[in-house]
């Protein structure tokens, strides 16, 4: 039997850089976005944020907003919540700032980045078929 050794020091996740696009350069050379993994913790605190309960009793998940926001809290460069790089784009707010400086598929590739990364790339019945076989 294991000890608790490899739970109390597990492989730390690195963040990552991220070619998004080829339109930021600067000195000729594209500039990567930086992303980090995102924890179970801050992933539920999203869910719960995007989770709404009507006067019913009906819970709705608004499955867009929870995926802006779980990707713009995984970019640690550029950092979003800057005052200059949110006027330049003329938008309060780190998800506003995200929307408006990237391209439909600029912003596809960063969120599947960011969940790759975040361990979200799994596909559990890709898995299961294998076992089977």
């Amino acid at each position: 039997m294991s000890s608790l050794k490899a739970f109390l020091n597990p492989i730390k996740v690195e963040n990552k850089e991220v070619e998004v696009s080829k339109r930021f350069v600067e000195d000729g050379k594209v500039v990567p976005f930086v992303i980090k993994p995102i924890t179970q913790k801050e992933n539920e605190q999203l869910i719960k944020k995007y989770t709404k309960t009507s006067k019913a009793g009906v819970k709705s998940f608004n499955q867009t907003e929870y995926t802006q926001a779980l990707t713009a809290s995984a970019v640690v460069f550029p950092n979003l919540q800057d005052a200059e790089l949110q006027k330049a784009y003329g938008v309060l707010g780190d998800v506003e700032v995200l929307k408006s400086m990237l391209l439909v598929g600029e912003f596809a590739t960063l969120s599947e980045e960011v969940q790759k990364l975040s361990g979200l790339d799994i596909d559990i019945n890709s898995e299961i078929e294998e076992v089977k076989n």
